[in-house]
């Protein structure tokens, strides 16, 4: 689960992306008869923007690739009891495919062993980029520590976390840990429970198998019309069922809106419902059964989904042209939101007194681009991969609301301007100049891992400033920014559109689980010489920006 902010008086892990590691799905992906645009709706064919494949082309890609899975593992010289399993798939326009796979080792989930391959349109491997480089390789794969010993530690991790209610989802599992140098057999136990301030408890625990050492932890869990609170009167897809209408858009993927009634149990709720199709009142209430926060819910989801439509040919958080689901009226004035991969929805607490619902545009689009993260690159939830991973929330988010072009929201580089948990009217984060919040930083230092992913995420949000806007003062919708940089250069902008692309590319197809700040230079250089070329003003730019929040 991912909620939007972290809490202060949490020591441990701040939440966690959902990327259930080592979860070895096979989602629907294809090549062959696609029925694809050559680029995003509107937008130029670069060679490396991706393809947008019909659900039928995605699957068959997919299949293909599962197929020569093992002759894929054998020419990138992966061990006799390495195998593949395909999580996802992208194609170019130019053709080629990069295919990010998923490990086994002699029948076990390897959690950090991922890797995506890239291949020409001719099937010629262009290079391997690994969440690891260490060799696959561990003495036995017969644990001397018994299961028992494990979840018992996990219980006790989450305990001290302030988890309530605490108890493991199921037995521990052996799992390869290789994301932290030399692989090692494991035991991965997942708990369950409430954390402290009410959020579903979903805490990974890696134990050594031989020694019982704690290896890491993380938190897994990330048309009629209506009158929102935070986007003005807006136009909502439903569906006409009987004599009446359900908060039902069977136009985007089948998603639907339903009501928690300040309960937090694990059901979806009960769905939506309206008499004559016009929705919310526009005011704020603290009423389990008020429509209004359903609106804007329902609102960021379909918003969120025509932006990654539109910017990136992306049909759904998964690619499979198949949509989340959303809860409102979470908890009893629980003050966060979250998106949980377990559910596969996106959970949205009413705030302080129950009448200051996180349901704005740019927090939809964060909390739902933690699931589309998942889907993807995975980053682990912790150390600077956490931070990118948060990073990337706020990106997209961002982008879904300059992408809305609301009058009542317009775009700007803030987060949470409009929902005031901050209680004076300033928003959760900055992204001109990240540290104005009093916690994050804006530049890369060695100390940044350690820090709560919220915060970590810092200059990457800088960086995404600097290259959609570049350095200095500046007035954009009516807010004015002003944005440093940590050596005392002048960053020129290329535009916030081609800076989406170039993340999103480098999300996609260069960035694995354990992508740190170094990487992800290298990573968006990658996806700017694929779009643009490595002679382009935009790869200038990217290192530029990288460089002026101290990565290099």
């Amino acid at each position: 689960m991912t909620p939007l902010y972290a809490r202060h008086k949490r020591t441990t892990l701040a939440i966690a992306t959902a990327v259930a590691a080592g979860a070895l799905l096979t989602t629907g992906l294809t090549t062959g008869s696609a029925t694809a645009d050559s680029a995003p709706t509107g937008k130029p064919a670069l060679a490396g923007a991706p393809l947008l494949l019909s659900a039928s082309a995605r699957t068959s890609l997919v299949e293909e690739q599962q197929a020569a899975a093992p002759e894929t593992a054998e020419r990138i010289g992966l061990g006799a009891k390495e195998k593949l399993v395909v999580k996802d798939v992208v194609k170019d326009v130019d053709g080629t495919v990069h295919t990010r796979y998923e490990r086994t080792y002699d029948g076990l989930p390897v959690l950090g062993g991922d890797l995506v391959v890239h291949e020409s349109k001719s099937g010629a491997t262009k290079g391997v980029t690994k969440a690891t480089k260490a060799a696959l390789k561990v003495a036995s794969t017969t644990a001397e520590l018994p299961a028992a010993k494990a979840e018992k530690q996990a219980l006790t991790a989450a305990k001290a976390a302030g988890s309530k209610k605490t108890e493991a989802d199921s037995a521990p599992r052996k799992v390869i840990w290789a994301a932290d140098g030399k692989p090692v057999l494991a035991y991965e136990t997942v708990v369950g429970g409430l954390q402290d301030d009410g959020t579903p408890n979903e805490l990974h625990v890696i134990t050594d198998a031989a020694t019982g050492e704690k290896l890491y932890e993380y938190q897994g869990v990330e048309t009629g019309s209506g009158k929102s609170l935070y986007s003005g009167t807006v136009t909502l897809g439903t569906t006409l069922s009987g004599s009446s209408y359900q908060l039902y858009d069977t136009t985007r993927g089948g998603h639907k809106t339903y009501n928690k009634s300040h309960t937090t149990s694990s059901s979806a709720g009960t769905l939506f419902t309206d008499a004559d199709d016009a929705w919310g009142t526009g005011a704020a209430s603290s009423s389990a059964t008020d429509q209004t926060a359903a609106v804007d819910a329902a609102y960021g989801a379909q918003t969120t989904w025509d932006f990654y439509k539109s910017a990136f040919g992306r049909s759904g958080i998964k690619n499979d042209g198949k949509a989340a689901h959303s809860r409102v009226h979470y908890g009893n004035a629980y003050v966060n939101a979250f998106w949980d991969d377990s559910c596969f929805c996106m959970t949205y607490g009413d705030g302080e007194g129950n009448t200051h619902p996180l349901t704005s545009l740019d927090v939809a689009g964060h909390e739902m681009s933690h699931g589309v993260t998942s889907n993807t690159a995975g980053l682990n939830y912790s150390g600077e991969s956490g931070g990118l991973n948060e990073a990337t929330s706020d990106i997209f988010g961002t982008g879904v609301e300059f992408y809305a072009k609301n009058a009542s929201d317009p775009g700007d580089y803030l987060i949470g301007e409009k929902i005031d948990i901050n209680g004076d009217g300033s928003p959760l984060r900055h992204m001109d100049k990240p540290s104005k919040d009093g916690s994050s930083v804006d530049s890369w230092s060695a100390g940044v891992g350690g820090m709560d992913v919220h915060y970590s995420s810092g200059p990457a949000n800088h960086f995404f400033y600097l290259l959609s806007e570049g350095s200095g003062a500046k007035t954009i919708n009516g807010v004015s920014y002003n944005s440093p940089t940590s050596d005392g250069s002048s960053v020129t902008g290329i535009g916030r559109d081609k800076a989406l692309q170039i993340w999103y590319k480098a999300l996609t197809t260069y960035f694995t689980s354990t992508t740190n700040y170094k990487a992800a230079r290298t990573g968006t250089l990658s996806a700017a010489t694929a779009l643009y070329g490595s002679d382009s003003t935009e790869y200038k730019a990217v290192a530029a920006a990288w460089s002026a929040v101290n990565v290099s």
